[in-house]
């Protein structure tokens, strides 16, 4: 009988263009398949069709009240797998935390590692494999607007490079999803079959075939189906609940061979799902009702015995009720478990209880759910806030937090207790230690969140000496990690390492005089607390942290300039020459790698960042490939002050892209690209990337040297000196109070021009002369060079230049060396500046030069004009530069942003690709895919 029936279609309606698409997707692997769409739209039901592909389907799905439990909807999904499982590595043996059903199936467990960020990639690795060896299959993973953050991790993970044999299917509700989650299929191996389907609500015609199904009958009234349409606002979920509660009301009939409703005035069904869900559950006996409202509580699928006591209701009462909701096609059984079919009727259910009802049933849910043999914290902590409990609410989030430390979720772990400390009232010790755990999984974190002020007021509240120690460090670390300064906090840490307890927290003391001894005072300050770092790093026990800290101190040295710096590298080396690479090593060499490319030492810089490359490659498989990019950033800034400009501005612009979330390390490559978009590219169309970038860069790293001399040479050239000295000055001054930097010498040459330039000759030799007077003493291998090309521009014809130019070259900075050469006044110093701006593609001064040679009549060869010399029917660096980035889809205005052009500069080497490669249109040219800019 129809009143018998479910008011659910028993198939799949109005969504055949999109089911064929996604199932001729998943039959093309390796594949992925984004599936978006409103809640209600459809989705679940669109995906379950793939059960008929034959595939083996792997389905999870993630909770609105989300568990302490990593990768929660991989693992679901991966539960149960078959027997035969083989060719998996030493690496899959990591898993066995996460999926103790495989642990006899899984290898035994490696030895732990120091390092949380290599743990989870090792997870991220295992996992993989896992799905690897499954063969044919399809990962189905839904709702990922309710993603933890390590889930959207190891799917952009997966997805970098798929099993040949896996389809994965993401669902999820595009205005909620976060930009993370839709970069996981932004920029996906070119091999990968790629889908996105996007679900629209239904049309009258969908919604009269929907309803027809439903009732099962074969067709329904027009003017039935319209109204049906209107006040569902095509979404499926809506259509159903409409047809449910008309079918309950008795407002159907069967009218010549068609279902049609009785009389549209008599007939006041409100717009979506709300009220027919309402109605409808106001038409249960009191039992059923009562499961009902202590399910739309609970959310998640839970037990009978979890429902009764909810609901306050006996065993078998519960069990009856819960078959009539079922019945009525409310709440549906899966397995020993039930929950709403759909979590909009479970909403509208929820928000119709009054608030004091609410408060309660939550308070019996959290009691429910504390019984359970494995208590769902997650769960138990969100029952406990929603009744008002918020000690135990703090209790259990604590908990959750614990565990999901454990677990190695940092990231969830930051998300519970932020909501802590935000809402719950904590005595200021308790709020204190909170405060620290969340700041230490904060800082482990890629994408930084916004929790300073948590720390700042849990500092404010006056904790213990040690608490305040480590809250202040923790600060102080996550305001550098998102590019911000200090600011009073740095006496702060002073304060509070003075009132520390250094014998019983050497670690912690370490770590505190490590950031002092890289702090405000240059000269002074730096050294006072290297030496008292030093004096206790052999109290730590903790291996990775001496070497951690012993780079940290080296770099520190090397940037102040203490000549004890080129014995501490040998020392440095010779210690670490002989251990086995880990994360902490190549940190080291990282940090002593950068700092030396800076300073002028860029031979010795590029070697060791380069056997840092070498040692972080192998850890790529262990602990990912952050430290590969931050190493690459570093050398890309070692290679462009060396001349080292092949390939530059493409790998400077890709480690930029890469590096986006964490600004510091984003900076070198920003700085480069900027730099040679200046020499490479036209004056007025790089200003606007230096401006940017230097907005991006705080006044006390080290790249605002490159930046400001960028921008100097620029005015200069423009004939617009005076702006850029009074907009540059006071940064430079402020450098002088606290004591010049090596690194910032740099600056002295583009600076003195530019001042003398704008009428201030007198202040431009001050300048020069404080320069040598803050340089004296110090090991800066760049001041000798800087310095004496700061004195020819005070005085051109006494020599300087040259001399200069060679002092340059003897440390391999040949860009510098040619300006000196240029600026000698000789022919042939001139001519040797000309050779050294072709040989570096140098096209800025390469005009520049040129022009002045044709002043003077010196005859130089002809030169290509529309590229660097001899590329002929080849692309040059730049023409590959522009059709990489137009072949992945970007426009004119895109790519000129992204290299810093001109559009029509963009436009004119588009055209040239397209001449040399004899194609007709952008699209034959994505179609070439690699081959089109392959050297």
């Amino acid at each position: 009988m129809i009143h018998k029936r479910l008011m659910i279609s028993p198939t799949l309606v109005g969504r055949a263009g999109e089911l064929a698409q996604l199932t001729e997707t998943v039959s093309n692997a390796p594949a992925v398949a984004v599936v978006e769409g409103e809640a209600g739209i459809g989705k679940t039901r669109l995906v379950a069709e793939l059960s008929r592909t034959g595939l083996r389907i792997l389905t999870g799905g993630c909770a609105r009240i989300r568990e302490p439990f990593p990768l929660g909807p991989i693992v679901e999904a991966l539960r149960e797998v078959p027997d035969d499982l083989t060719g998996l590595s030493a690496v899959a043996g990591a898993l066995r935390p996460l999926l103790p059903e495989l642990a006899e199936r899984l290898p035994e467990p490696p030895d732990p590692l120091d390092d949380r960020a290599g743990e989870r990639h090792r997870v991220f690795r295992g996992l993989s494999e896992l799905l690897r060896a499954l063969g044919k299959a399809v990962l189905v993973v839904e709702d990922l607007h309710w993603a933890d953050e390590q889930t959207v991790e190891f799917l952009g993970y997966l997805l970098s490079d798929p099993p040949r044999d896996l389809a994965v299917v993401l669902t999820y509700r595009a205005d909620e999803a976060s930009a993370d989650l839709r970069a996981v299929t932004a920029r996906l191996p070119r091999a990968v079959t790629h889908a996105r389907v996007r679900l629209a609500p239904m049309d009258v015609a969908q919604t009269r075939a929907l309803a027809a199904a439903i009732l099962d009958t074969e067709e329904i009234s027009l003017d039935f189906a319209e109204h049906l349409c209107e006040r569902a606002s095509g979404v499926p979920l809506a259509v159903q609940e409409l047809v449910a509660l008309l079918r309950q009301r008795g407002t159907l009939m069967h009218r010549g061979g068609e279902w049609a409703r009785r009389t549209i005035a008599r007939l006041d069904v409100p717009v979506g799902v709300r009220d027919p869900v309402l109605e409808r559950v106001g038409r249960l006996s009191p039992q059923a009702e009562a499961v009902v409202r202590a399910a739309s509580v609970l959310q998640e699928p839970m037990p009978v015995e979890v429902l009764a006591a909810t609901a306050r209701l006996p065993y078998e009462s519960a069990l009856d009720g819960l078959d009539e909701a079922v019945e009525h096609g409310l709440l549906t059984a899966r397995g020993d478990t039930a929950a709403f079919r759909h979590v909009l009727a479970a909403q509208a259910v929820y928000e119709d209880i009054p608030a004091a009802r609410r408060r309660d049933l939550h308070a019996r849910a959290a009691a429910a759910v504390e019984a359970m043999p494995s208590v769902p914290l997650g769960q138990l902590a969100h029952h406990h806030r929603r009744a008002g409990h918020m000690a135990a609410w703090v209790e259990a989030a604590e908990r959750a937090a614990d565990q999901a430390l454990r677990l190695g979720d940092d990231a969830e772990v930051v998300r519970i207790l932020e909501a802590v400390l935000r809402h719950a009232p904590l005595e200021a010790e308790h709020r204190g230690r909170l405060t620290v755990k969340l700041g230490w999984a904060a800082e482990g974190l890629l994408h930084i969140p916004d929790v300073i002020d948590l720390l700042a007021l849990a500092l404010d509240q006056g904790p213990s000496p040690v608490l305040r120690a480590e809250l202040t460090l923790l600060l102080i670390y996550l305001k550098d990690a998102t590019g911000q300064g200090p600011g009073p906090w740095f006496e702060a840490l002073t304060s509070a390492v003075a009132d520390l307890d250094i014998e019983a927290q050497p670690e912690l003391a370490v770590r505190m005089m490590t950031v002092l001894s890289m702090g405000r005072d240059a000269r002074t300050a730096d050294r006072h607390w290297m030496g008292r770092t030093l004096a206790v790093l052999p109290a730590v026990k903790n291996a990775a942290l001496q070497i951690f800290v012993l780079g940290k101190i080296t770099s520190s040295m090397v940037l102040m300039g203490d000549p004890r710096w080129a014995e501490l590298i040998e020392e440095v080396r010779g210690s670490l020459g002989h251990r086995s690479w880990h994360r902490a090593k190549v940190n080291a060499y990282y940090s002593i790698g950068s700092a030396l490319a800076f300073v002028g030492d860029h031979v010795q810089a590029q070697t060791i960042l380069r056997v840092a490359l070498e040692g972080a490659a192998p850890l790529v498989e262990v602990s990912g490939g952050d430290m590969i990019d931050r190493c690459r950033s570093a050398l890309a800034v070692a290679d462009y002050c060396a001349g080292s400009w092949d390939g530059l501005t493409t790998e400077t612009a890709m480690l930029a892209e890469r590096l986006s979330e964490r600004p510091k390390d984003r900076y070198a490559a920003a700085t480069v690209t900027a730099c040679l978009a200046l020499a490479r590219t036209d004056a007025a169309g790089a200003e606007f990337g230096i401006r940017q970038v230097m907005t991006e860069v705080p006044g006390t790293m080290d790249e605002t040297a490159l930046l400001i001399t960028a921008l100097l040479r620029q005015a200069v050239a423009r004939g617009e000196p005076d702006r850029a000295v009074a907009e540059v000055l006071p940064l430079i001054e402020s450098w002088f109070e606290r004591g010049l930097r090596p690194s910032e010498v740099r600056t002295v040459p583009a600076l003195a021009e530019a001042m003398v330039a704008a009428g201030r000759a007198a202040e431009a030799a001050d300048l020069v002369n404080r320069s040598e007077r803050a340089m004296a003493g110090l090991h800066a291998p760049l001041a000798p060079a800087a310095l004496r090309h700061a004195r020819g521009v005070l005085d051109p014809s006494g020599g300087h230049f040259t001399a200069a130019a060679e002092l340059y070259e003897a440390i391999q900075c040949p860009y510098e060396a040619a300006q000196a050469r240029e600026q000698a006044g000789t022919d042939e110093q001139l001519r040797r500046a000309i050779e050294t701006y072709e040989a570096l593609g140098a096209r800025w001064d390469l005009d520049r030069a040129a022009r002045l040679a044709r002043e003077r009549g010196l005859s130089l060869p002809a030169r290509h004009r529309g590229g660097t010399r001899g590329y002929g029917d080849a692309l040059s660096p730049r023409e590959r530069d522009v059709a990489r980035l137009a072949a992945s889809g970007l426009t004119n205005k895109e790519i000129a942003q992204e290299l810093f052009l001109s559009a029509k500069t963009v436009e004119r080497h588009l055209s040239a690709v397209l001449r040399k490669l004899n194609l007709r249109s952008r699209i034959e040219l994505a179609l070439m895919g690699d081959a089109a800019t392959a050297e």
